[in-house]
């Protein structure tokens, strides 16, 4: 008999359609970035921004690695605040998510209360910053960089609710072999929690690979300064040559029209960004469980 070819339905072809323009949707903005970052300024303020180059341009590039040598450091500091500060996080909150999630734990409502207490009011920036630099002395190190952002409260219940869904018979059987707490939290919970531990290590990091207010407060050292932080101050310090040129335009006119600004914002947003696209992917099949698990219960 001969084999007839499967029917597509009307709504299969609807769906699929919209997925396609949510891709081109969310493609578009990425791809805009990088056109106008290999665009040349007269180009832009010429023509506007187009998601094709007219003529390619590496200007903005060139300007910020004017000193490769600063960009590679700042890359290393990112690097080692987003690495390490990553695995202390998902270590820090994932112990103390275990230990609230443990119906035999005496305190655990009374500590739960205080870190929901601390989502709704803080000690203020002056105390903070007193406590960071006068009192822990850790300006101008990585653990000024790396311990304010050690703990979310909102990922720490998040980790909590997960570990709630693994059946407590699991543990009281463990312990009936002779684990004591910490073999099972590390040979049993851990590995049953890959999902949320992944999706909680993204967030943190991209909370780390982002952060440029703790080197703003702590850091005054340019070896020192993060990757964020670090091209925030080039734009501030190009916006600031062209402020005080604009002062006396007919002797700069030439060398202000040759500073990139629009294609340089958009080469920082490249050279911000690049990393975390290529990391996201090993990260994703984990994503939407580690949510959507995590958050059933509360």
């Amino acid at each position: 008999m001969p084999v007839t070819a499967p029917r597509i339905r009307l709504s299969t072809i609807v769906l699929h359609g919209m997925f396609l323009a949510f891709c081109v949707i969310f493609i578009i903005p990425l791809w805009s970035l990088i056109a106008i970052s290999l665009s040349s300024d007269s180009d832009i303020a010429n023509f506007g921004y187009q998601l094709i180059p007219r003529t390619i341009s590496f200007e903005a590039y060139v300007y910020i690695f004017k000193k490769p040598m600063v960009i590679i450091n700042s890359y290393k500091v990112t690097m080692i605040i987003s690495i390490i500060g990553t695995l202390l996080s998902v270590w820090v909150m994932s112990m103390c998510a275990y230990a609230l999630s443990r119906k035999d734990f005496k305190y655990r409502t009374v500590i739960t209360f205080y870190m929901f207490f601390t989502m709704l009011f803080s000690g203020g920036l002056v105390p903070y910053y007193i406590l960071m630099t006068k009192y822990l002395h850790l300006q101008n190190t990585y653990a000024s960089l790396i311990l304010p952002l050690i703990s979310n409260v909102w990922y720490l219940f998040l980790m909590r609710t997960f570990f709630t869904q693994i059946p407590e018979s699991l543990a009281e059987s463990a312990k009936i072999d002779g684990a004591g707490e910490a073999r099972i939290y590390w040979t049993l919970i851990i590995p049953l929690s890959r999902p949320v531990i992944a999706t909680i290590g993204l967030f943190q990091l991209l909370a780390y690979w982002n952060s440029w207010y703790q080197a703003l407060l702590f850091i005054s050292k340019g070896s020192m300064y993060p990757l964020q932080y670090l091209l925030q101050i080039m734009m501030q310090n190009i916006q600031e040559i062209i402020k005080n040129m604009q002062n006396n335009v007919p002797f700069n006119a030439a060398y202000l029209d040759s500073l990139p600004t629009e294609n340089m914002r958009m080469a920082m947003c490249i050279l911000a960004i690049g990393p975390m696209l290529v990391v996201f992917p090993f990260f994703q099949k984990y994503f939407a469980k580690g949510i959507t698990v995590g958050a059933v219960k509360g």
